[in-house]
């Protein structure tokens, strides 16, 4: 069976300057996610996994080496080109949920849709059975500030998946969640990932995550260990 290759990052490096100071954030990154892999990026603070994120999400770039997102080099990509590929073929979870308060948890999962300038009838029907998928049916007219936290990241995962990425990156999902919660997302992530047959990468210090992953990406001082 051909395994069909999402991300890869070949030699890849990333250094910031400040005035005369250089400092090499990520050094000669080598890594292939296959379509359909549940990883798991670890490493303590200050290793590179918040950098290494926002490049993998196309938000900052690389100084050196190559990024490929479905077999295409990304490296010398125009920002329109980013942008249409982060609006169409990637998701985002975040820690803090990121959620736009005024907006209700039908209208969040919409966004991305939205965004993507998807015709409205077809927005609809695929909020309508995301919302389903993540048990939030009774809750779509309320605002994010009206829910718990857990039920926030199962939307801030519905609004990630709704537009069927192919890419979703997460940032620290259940770094605010109690134990049980932590461990209903994580099964809903995992079964998302199993049903949408996305690749997910996923920055964590929480083992019950890491635990779960298929792969795992270790990070010191900005290098694969």
């Amino acid at each position: 069976m051909v395994t069909e290759s999402v991300l890869q990052a070949r030699h890849l490096g990333k250094t910031y300057h400040t005035g005369a100071i250089a400092f090499e954030a990520l050094k000669n990154i080598n890594l292939n996610l296959n379509k359909g892999a549940f990883a798991a990026l670890v490493g303590p603070s200050g290793s590179g996994k918040s950098t290494l994120l926002n490049i993998c999400g196309l938000i900052d770039d690389c100084d050196q080496g190559e990024l490929l997102f479905d077999g295409e080099d990304l490296t010398q990509a125009s920002q329109q080109n980013l942008t249409n590929i982060r609006r169409q073929k990637l998701g985002f979870i975040f820690q803090g949920f990121n959620l736009v308060p005024v907006m209700s948890i039908a209208d969040n999962i919409e966004y991305p849709l939205f965004l993507a300038d998807m015709p409205v009838k077809q927005r609809k029907k695929q909020v309508a059975e995301m919302i389903e998928r993540v048990g939030l049916e009774d809750l779509s007219h309320r605002l994010p500030d009206q829910i718990s936290g857990g039920q926030k990241q199962r939307v801030a995962i519905a609004r990630a998946l709704v537009k069927k990425p192919h890419l979703v990156i997460a940032d620290e999902p259940t770094a605010n969640l109690d134990t049980a919660t932590a461990t209903s997302v994580i099964d809903l992530m995992h079964g998302m990932c199993q049903e949408f047959n996305a690749t997910f990468i996923i920055a964590t210090h929480d083992d019950r995550m890491s635990s779960r992953c298929d792969t795992e990406i270790r990070l010191l001082d900005g290098a694969l260990i």
